[in-house]
């Protein structure tokens, strides 16, 4: 079982409420500088830009991947599940120091015997739309500069690499290339014998990519101390949307540009009831042989400030619940009900319109507003669920001066496309993966207190 909280930002627009009701909130717009973003409008501006482009790659990459996606066997899920029998708790922090809106958490990779040399500290990206943990190693014949030192498997006792005749190098990498994992003969090390790796290749939608030895090492995250865990180690890597090295994991948080964001990961224990939350409602969790990394939903209708809205797209099966892609994506039909609705209720208070930002259409501004009552948008889900966003997930600031605040939300290009539910509009939820009773569960709650 796996439960993520994402706290509220408090340094930017939209970041704290200070009236709420189930379709409405006030905010009080504090604008204040945010420490990992340029300060100068030019620079700020295609800072976030070069943010939102590799969004849009990366939302545009997982149309195409229904043939492609990579799985990993039973290994994933046996680490965690030792996590979660372990009761993990971890915290989550944004990632945009590291020049990503993804959530980012630190792992404890290798060891397992007297040597720890290659065991180390390594921030990664939480991300549930990704199936293979990777970091990069020595030797690198490409690589990335990153914070953290590399990983060096020689100087970790437990390292091993997957051997090709292993079920993870023959499943995994065949769901992911339609062939059988890339194998090569290689030299024993001092002893001067032979062995057989197994190699992996991932690219992404943004451009960045990773390829290099399927081997298993012992992780440590929150507490908890895994096994056998089944990794990439990425010797010739391209990293623009990564952090210092980079991961996948079933379970995920979204950040926001604030750079104090944070929030926590919790691996087992009991979802009847959290801290600082509602219940938590449920619906169903629908797996599509197509695309099995994934963790889809059925939206069955939306409102918006309360008011139904109506759309041919509405009733879509098949919702994509994702922490690495950014901005929320909609079917064009769902897309423009919500944005005409929203700018109904949001024009009558008399906000300006902003241009454009990026992918971002509906912007406003906000220049001399202490506070503004902003409507949310209401996700209706099957079994009777409900999913409201938060208001610091339906607003993105363009500008730090308050000057272009934007609906942060985005229009597929096409009808028949996967709709996307991005982290931005996962802020202040405590998300709930239930694997093992096949359900996703939503909770308001105040992650501050995580």
């Amino acid at each position: 079982m796996v439960k993520r909280c994402l706290k509220r930002e408090h340094k930017k627009a939209a970041a704290a409420a200070r009236t709420r009701t189930r379709s409405t909130t006030v905010l009080e717009l504090k604008h204040h500088s945010l420490t990992a973003i340029p300060d100068h409008p030019a620079a700020q501006e295609t800072y976030l830009r070069r943010l939102l482009a590799a969004d849009e790659a990366r939302a545009n990459s997982l149309q195409l991947r229904n043939k492609a996606a990579f799985t990993q066997s039973g290994k994933k899920a046996t680490a965690a599940a030792a996590a979660a029998a372990a009761g993990a708790e971890v915290p989550l922090t944004s990632g945009i120091r590291f020049q990503t809106l993804n959530y980012v958490t630190t792992i404890a990779l290798g060891g397992g015997g007297s040597s720890r040399a290659g065991a180390g500290n390594l921030t990664v990206i939480v991300d549930t739309g990704s199936d293979l943990t990777w970091v990069q190693c020595k030797p690198c014949s490409v690589c990335y500069a990153q914070r953290d030192p590399l990983f060096d498997p020689s100087g970790s006792a437990s390292y091993a690499a997957v051997p090709c005749n292993a079920s993870a190098c023959e499943a995994s990498l065949k769901a992911a290339t339609g062939v059988p994992g890339s194998c090569a003969t290689v030299g024993g090390g001092g002893g001067g014998g032979k062995s057989e790796r197994c190699y992996y290749s991932l690219a992404y939608g943004d451009g960045s990519f990773s390829r290099g030895v399927l081997a298993t090492d012992t992780v440590a995250l929150g507490g908890a101390s895994v096994d056998g865990f089944v990794f990439g180690c990425g010797l010739s890597n391209r990293g623009l949307r990564r952090p210092g090295s980079a991961a996948s994991s079933p379970t995920a948080s979204p950040p926001g540009t604030s750079g104090d964001a944070a929030g926590s990961l919790s691996l087992g224990g009991d979802t009847s009831s959290y801290r600082n939350a509602t219940p938590v409602s449920y619906t169903r969790m629908i797996a599509d042989p197509a695309q099995p990394p994934f963790y889809f939903m059925n939206v069955t209708g939306a409102s918006v400030g309360g008011a139904a809205v109506a759309a041919a797209g509405l009733g879509a099966a098949n919702v994509l619940l994702d922490s690495g892609t950014v901005i929320t994506r909609l079917a064009p039909s769902v897309y423009r009900a919500v944005r005409a609705e929203f700018a109904r209720q949001f024009g009558a208070e008399r906000y300006p319109a902003a241009p454009p930002f990026s992918l971002l259409d509906a912007c406003y501004n906000l220049t001399g507003h202490d506070e503004v009552k902003v409507p949310l948008l209401t996700l209706r889900l099957e079994a009777g669920a409900d999913m409201t966003v938060d208001a610091a997930g339906m607003l993105f600031m363009a500008r730090k001066d308050g000057s272009q605040v934007c609906l942060a939300m985005a229009s597929l290009s096409f009808e028949d496309q996967t709709p996307i539910i991005g982290n931005y509009q996962q802020k202040n939820k405590r998300v709930v993966y239930d694997t093992v009773g096949s359900r996703l569960g939503f909770a308001d709650e105040d992650c501050s207190y995580a």
